[in-house]
């Protein structure tokens, strides 16, 4: 409730339009003085980072209107020491100090080592030589018993609508999108571990079915019920190395920055003392 009355608040000052009363020029790197207090470049830059919104004058604008409410409620609160001593304010200025040491710390010991072009061809190439002369577009309902699987089998039956159905019963994230999944290749028959991450059963079907057909029967990939229709199917289109080069290079700077991270946390282990 009170996040909610500050972000109305700073809302309706926004919206105010806040002006200097004040026609002396800005210091340098700040956008606005708030009684003595700058607010600068670098504050909005972030406040424009964090929307993840291109920024347009309107959007640039705001956000500064923002940052100005926010200081006048801080310069108010800030008048009032029984503010600093509140429980929650203090946990979240020591969250805030404890986050800010923590990521100085991790840019400093994390280093993960450069990916390079060669790694990157090499990558691409591997992903190529994985394809099959095919490639399916199909739509799963994934659900988790029996009695459901065979449930959206009899309506599809019944001419069933299987986006609707996909909404209406599958567990998937894909669910909102009518079960529809990506354009998927690999080499047939299918074989463990060169499915493109699908379960190998659920390649299997894929491969096998007819173009717009469904499964007869649930396809088994652990404890979950898969029903598949296959939407289309083409040859294969390899997409050109350097459309996909940059994808691929800050998929290798995940992993790599993941691996990195992984052995820097196993090293601190073995000196810890962790109880759980």
């Amino acid at each position: 409730m009170n996040t909610t009355i500050h972000r109305f608040a700073i809302t309706a000052l926004a919206a105010a339009s806040i002006s200097s009363a004040w026609a002396d020029a800005l210091p340098a790197g700040a956008v606005a003085v708030v009684n003595g207090t700058q607010i600068t470049q670098a504050q909005l830059d972030r406040a424009i980072a964090q929307t993840g919104v291109a920024a347009n004058p309107n959007v640039v604008q705001a956000l500064k209107q923002q940052l100005i409410a926010r200081e006048l409620f801080r310069q108010q609160a800030a008048k009032n020491a029984a503010y600093e001593k509140l429980p929650a304010v203090k946990q979240a200025v020591q969250e805030a100090h404890d986050a800010a040491i923590t990521q100085a710390w991790l840019k400093d010991n994390i280093k993960p080592a450069p990916v390079t072009d060669a790694q990157v061809k090499a990558r691409y190439d591997a992903i190529v030589s994985s394809l099959g002369d095919k490639e399916y577009k199909p739509r799963v309902i994934q659900v988790g018993d029996d009695v459901t699987a065979a449930q959206v089998i009899a309506q599809l039956k019944q001419s069933g609508d299987f986006a609707k159905l996909a909404q209406q019963y599958s567990t998937a994230p894909n669910k909102t999108r009518g079960g529809e999944m990506d354009w998927v290749s690999f080499k047939v028959p299918a074989e463990e571990g060169k499915t493109q991450n699908l379960p190998l059963a659920l390649a299997r079907e894929i491969s096998a079915l007819q173009l717009g057909a469904t499964s007869a029967a649930p396809v088994e990939v652990g404890n979950q019920r898969y029903i598949v229709k296959l939407d289309a199917m083409r040859p294969t289109q390899v997409p050109a190395y350097d459309a996909v080069k940059p994808a691929i290079k800050q998929a290798l700077e995940t992993a790599e920055l993941e691996r990195a991270t992984v052995q820097v946390v196993g090293n601190l282990l073995k000196t810890a003392k962790v109880v759980q």
